[in-house]
């Protein structure tokens, strides 16, 4: 599962699961872009069959309903949705 990593400045490992089409996806990914993290993330809907199986997996472990946005910080905490404060409050730290 190849993600696509976007530039900025280091506030860890964020990991962004998306969907091409979701406005909340988009929404997270502007904010992200606001302010200025660095930060990788799948398209899941975008991947092949057997790669699509493997992103849901993962995002099931910390996302049990799966919904998207889904994002991971440090390998440790999980936003679900498009959580604005609590993003910048996470990435302020």
């Amino acid at each position: 599962m190849e993600a696509k990593k976007v530039q900025g400045k280091n506030k860890g490992k964020v990991m962004l699961y998306t969907l091409s089409t979701c406005i909340w996806c988009r929404k997270v990914k502007d904010l992200l872009g606001q302010l200025g993290v660095e930060y990788s993330y799948v398209e899941v809907d975008l991947l092949e069959e057997s790669e699509k199986s493997k992103a849901v997996d993962t995002i099931k472990k910390w996302n049990p309903t799966c919904s998207f946005p889904t994002m991971v910080i440090n390998d440790k905490k999980c936003i679900i949705g498009f959580a604005e404060d609590e993003i910048k409050t996470e990435l302020a730290k």
